[in-house]
């Protein structure tokens, strides 16, 4: 069994800052490339979005390998998180990619499968081999609506997503695939999502949770980061042993404009994930510390691209 705990991010923006001239700094002010200074911030993984045909040609494959390149380059294990969307897909919205529009069930599979493949061999060709894989993001209801919408297509969700762990599985046999969801602190929703997937002979090796004290505590979700926290990691093992898998928390981000507090709170996620889930949790990784403050408040950087206290949470641990 794996004792390695991962601490790591997901810096998809990187290139699209860095192609608007935005630049990055160690807390000396030295400039540092993204990745570079992520591992010299204590991280020793990185994660990726890919879209299928993104019209800017920002989170493509091509743009992914590049990041990807930098991450092996710097000794850095890769998580690569499959959008199955042209653009952006997450609970609210899980758009069909357009060249995939009007498919039956049948060549959706098909489609999703060749995509996967098609991205996976793309890194192969380049000597880099992911430690994981994400088989959706954030898909609490589902990927690929309407076919994959859980609430209303479960057996076809659960097909998308064994065609995607298999396609993947087809280019590296050990990668890990992961099925993620957000609000990791809601037990029920993990219960009705992984009950379904394995009814319908869903596959994943391991969970994705997303955990984000800010945004639970304005959509009222929990009453405080506390409550988020304490749920969050009494639902890690609870499904960790109904599933008889492994977890991880594969998104959170703190306030930027708080940094001492952020860094108390991503603190504390990082302990409890390593010292209170009977071993079952595997890593922490921040969504886009690098990016700007505007518009993005969940960063963990200054609007001139230098890391604030947050970041010192992952060396602290």
């Amino acid at each position: 069994m794996e004792d390695t705990f991962y601490k790591g991010a997901d810096i998809s923006w990187t290139t699209q800052l860095e192609s608007e001239g935005h630049r990055f700094y160690n807390s000396k002010g030295e400039e540092r490339e993204c990745t570079a200074l992520m591992k010299e911030l204590g991280l020793n993984a990185i994660r990726l979005r890919v879209w299928v045909n993104p019209k800017d040609g920002w989170s493509s494959k091509e743009d992914m390998l590049v990041l990807a390149k930098r991450a092996k380059a710097n000794g850095m294990d890769l998580m690569v998180d499959f959008h199955y969307s042209d653009w952006w897909a997450d609970p609210a919205k899980q758009n069909v990619p357009e060249a995939w529009k009007g498919l039956s069930y049948e060549d959706m599979k098909k489609a999703l499968a060749s995509h996967t493949k098609e991205v996976l061999q793309l890194l192969k060709d380049n000597g880099i081999t992911p430690k994981w894989v994400q088989i959706g993001n954030e898909t609490s209801d589902g990927f690929l609506w309407e076919m994959g919408r859980a609430s209303k297509q479960m057996a076809q969700y659960a097909g998308l997503t064994t065609a995607g762990y298999d396609a993947a599985k087809s280019v590296f046999p050990d990668v890990i695939a992961i099925v993620h969801l957000d609000n990791g602190f809601n037990n029920d929703l993990y219960n009705y999502i992984f009950d379904g997937l394995k009814a319908n002979g869903g596959k994943w090796d391991m969970i994705g949770m997303s955990l984000y004290p800010y945004w639970s505590i304005m959509y009222k979700h929990v009453k405080s980061a506390d409550e988020a926290i304490v749920r969050c990691m009494d639902n890690i093992r609870k499904v960790s042993r109904k599933y008889g898998c492994d977890v991880m928390i594969v998104e959170t981000g703190m306030e930027s404009a708080k940094p001492e507090e952020g860094k108390e709170i991503l603190s504390r996620i990082i302990r409890e994930a390593k010292n209170n889930t009977d071993g079952h949790c595997k890593g922490v990784f921040y969504w886009e510390p690098e990016c700007k403050p505007t518009p993005y408040v969940l960063g963990a950087f200054t609007e001139n691209g230098r890391p604030t206290a947050i970041m010192e949470a992952f060396k602290e641990n």
